[in-house]
């Protein structure tokens, strides 16, 4: 199925697996916060047990270095595109509040990005995160 907008995360490829993967859940978090019609209808399985209602459409995760997380941080401002973001110094926080404030304590051209997440149309994700790989 081709679905006319695109959910993407971009993380930092040098991360730890454990700190990309982290960075990728708090992410899908804020595009799925920000879009809750984004949610499918909850699972059921055949013995009638109920689960949680997932993303509708898939998400892809590219990869790259800081440089192309800032050019792709700015490409979407520049175009008015919302954003989910992740800096470095939340990985230092351990609640909300805190994470915040490590993120207003930053200007928008030096936040010290390890991840973003966006949803829009396709073709304009496409040009936000041009020259980044999907994750390998």
């Amino acid at each position: 199925m081709q679905f006319d907008t695109k959910i993407a995360l971009a993380l930092r490829a040098d991360l730890p697996t454990w700190q990309k993967l982290n960075v990728a859940a708090f992410l899908t978090s804020g595009i799925t916060g920000a879009n809750p019609d984004l949610l499918g209808r909850p699972y059921c399985d055949a013995s009638g047990n109920g689960y949680a209602r997932l993303l509708g459409q898939p998400v892809l995760v590219f990869a790259g270095e800081a440089a192309d997380l800032t050019r792709a941080h700015a490409r979407a401002l520049e175009r008015g595109v919302p954003l989910a973001i992740y800096i470095e110094p939340m990985f230092s926080t351990g609640f909300d509040a805190a994470n915040r404030a490590t993120v207003a304590a930053c200007n928008a051209d030096s936040l010290p990005l390890v991840g973003l997440a966006l949803h829009a149309e396709r073709k304009l994700v496409d040009k936000i995160l041009k020259g980044m790989k999907l994750h390998p």
